[in-house]
């Protein structure tokens, strides 16, 4: 089948979060075709070029999200008139406030979504006709909308306090939120002609999938490893984005509400990738029949080592090369990691434990807010140890040691996990935690604080104790610091349950049965060249062969246009399975056929080895 992949800065380009689990998703269903529809959110995630792309990429097709846009098309009067009703419908929904309960909404709360969802549509048709959408989004007319709406009667009590530059601000932001309506993606041989769009987030990525759900009837598939609307809402508090107000915020998180809970109410399949995102789409308006949790599928090959070791050898006697009495933390130094909480803890635990070591092992600190905690969290290790050497990079005898990933003392991933005996994660904030699963497969016994999905991908198999408590935090290390049996029974446990259920196998194989099951609950769209003038099927219009590469399609072969420097190779013309249409679309007509293949090479950096 033909997928069409909605992205958000991430696969195909070289930088972005999604782009590891998105690649191996395209290679591990190389069954079947994929068109990759792409927003980009910097100039410089543009500029690092795209990864290596696999054969199964039919195309990509991009459109920035960062960069002021508009193609100077001015509406006429009948234009301008359509735009001012469905814009105006969908800021009048946005501004008014949302009753009811995550179980169902009042009537009324309902009658203001489908009038958001009649508005966005709207707006879709309008700029797929004629274009322009980008510039009236930006016009006066549209400032005018944003005025009336905030201040009228039953308006949110957020927004009232809104003026011109916040109208202008929210103007420009919500350009940028819809400008996924514009690109050119909404004909019978872009989006319209796929089988199944597949959104890899929610918010702006998954407005392409509405929009051919809408007028081409395409199932949409919804998956979520880190809700966007939860973001949206943590920059509404009064500790989001500094650079814009309050008002500005407020009615940003509501149009992002009102988004998130039509996608949720479109898409076919929902798939959080842990318990912790299934609970905040349940709460803004999922439907649980549509939820079915895929975890992220991770690379094992780099860990498998180090995990046979530890069940032939055990942690407790050293077999696989680890220091019994060291406690490791691995991760990114941030305040959210909440290595204040970790130092303190393990003050306690050299009280009783004297020959215990811990090291922090990191990546490099990325920008002012992390170097500077980093800095802190090493003023504090002195101070807490002022008798002991706490140098930020030998190991040697210090009871504290700081180290990056691939510096001395910890040159690869494997080895950090490989260094102590005991691994520990002390987040207040945590979404899946990437570097928790990583211990597993290597056989470790962990400590975690309960955060995010800790206790969901722990399974029983290590100790959680409550967030900022170093005294819960000691008691658990200790714990495992005097019992080398409990260890190896705990990490051989945790090893278990992470090859079970948190490989790139299970995920492949969930996504393969996802996407069958959807295709075959989706009516079928034949071709023209398919069917008489009658309607009727015409036997043997695609023979056999017609489906397998070959010389005997060569006549039918035409060039797939990607955008440069991927250098292309013209597909073979192969019709595949045709499905019928859904509600009337932007008066275009049935497509004649689909190019089977096509080989594409992405111009940009190599993969990454890690998710986190």
């Amino acid at each position: 089948m033909r997928i069409g992949l909605l992205t958000d800065g991430g696969y195909p380009y070289a930088t972005g979060e999604s782009r590891l689990w998105c690649d191996r998703l395209v290679r591990g269903l190389a069954q079947h075709e994929f068109d990759i529809y792409a927003l980009s959110r910097s100039a410089r995630q543009e500029g690092t070029g795209w990864i290596q792309l696999p054969p199964s990429v039919r195309r990509v097709r991009t459109a920035a999200l960062w960069s002021a846009q508009g193609d100077g098309r001015a509406y006429g009067r009948r234009e301008r008139r359509r735009f001012l009703g469905h814009f105006g419908d969908l800021i009048t929904a946005v501004c008014a406030p949302v009753a009811g309960a995550a179980e169902g909404a009042d009537g009324d709360d309902a009658h203001r979504a489908n009038v958001f969802a009649e508005g966005l549509y709207g707006l879709a048709e309008l700029a797929h006709e004629h274009g322009g959408l980008s510039t009236a989004l930006r016009s006066e007319a549209a400032v005018r909308i944003l005025e009336t709406a905030c201040h009228a009667p039953g308006a949110r009590r957020s927004v009232r306090g809104a003026t011109v530059p916040d109208y202008l601000v929210l103007a420009d932001q919500l350009e940028r939120a819809l400008r996924p309506l514009s690109p050119d993606w909404y004909d019978d041989d872009g989006l319209g002609g796929v089988d199944l769009c597949h959104a890899t987030t929610g918010g702006s990525a998954a407005l392409p999938g509405l929009v051919a759900k809408r007028f081409f009837g395409v199932p949409l598939l919804v998956t979520e490893y880190g809700v966007q609307l939860r973001a949206h809402y943590l920059a509404a508090g009064p500790g989001g984005d500094a650079t814009l107000r309050a008002p500005v915020r407020a009615l940003l998180a509501a149009f992002q509400g009102r988004l998130a809970a039509e996608v949720y109410r479109q898409a076919a399949v929902i798939t959080p990738g842990n318990t912790h995102a299934r609970r905040w789409q349940e709460r803004c308006g999922a439907d649980r029949a549509k939820l079915r949790t895929v975890y992220p599928g991770m690379e094992t090959e780099r860990f498998a080592a180090l995990g046979e070791r530890h069940e032939s050898g055990g942690a407790g006697a050293g077999g696989d090369g680890g220091d019994p009495n060291a406690l490791v933390w691995v991760g990114r130094i941030e305040p959210a990691k909440d290595l204040i909480s970790l130092l303190h803890a393990f003050a306690d635990i050299r009280k009783e434990e004297p020959d215990a070591r811990l090291r922090i092992i990191g990546a490099a600190a990325q920008g002012a807010e992390a170097t500077a905690y980093l800095a802190h969290c090493r003023a504090l290790a002195a101070q807490l140890f002022p008798d002991e050497a706490t140098d930020a990079h030998a190991v040697g005898d210090n009871c504290v040691s700081f180290e990056e990933v691939g510096g001395p003392g910890a040159p690869e991933l494997v080895d950090a996990y490989a260094a102590g005996g005991v691994v520990v994660l002390s987040s207040i904030v945590e979404g899946f935690p990437v570097s928790l699963v990583e211990a597993m497969f290597c056989g470790r016994a962990t400590v975690s604080t309960d955060v995010g999905a800790v206790v969901e991908v722990i399974g029983g198999t290590g100790l959680v104790v409550p967030p900022r408590n170093p005294r819960a935090l000691a008691d658990a290390c200790l714990a495992l610091l005097r019992d080398p049996e409990r260890r190896e029974r705990l990490g051989a446990a945790a090893r278990a349950r992470a090859l079970e259920l948190f490989t790139v196998e299970q995920n492949l194989a969930a996504f393969r049965a996802i996407y069958l099951e959807l295709i075959s609950h989706a009516p079928v769209r034949r071709p023209a060249e398919t069917v008489d003038a009658h309607g009727e099927p015409l036997p043997f219009a695609n023979p056999a062969e017609a489906y397998v590469p070959g010389h005997w399609t060569a006549g039918q072969a035409r060039s797939v246009p990607m955008p440069p420097p991927v250098p292309m190779v013209p597909p073979v013309s192969m019709p595949l399975p045709p499905h019928t249409t859904g509600p009337a679309p932007f008066s275009t007509t049935a497509r004649t056929s689909r190019p089977a293949e096509a080989v594409g090479v992405g111009a940009g950096q190599a993969l990454g080895e890690s998710d986190g």
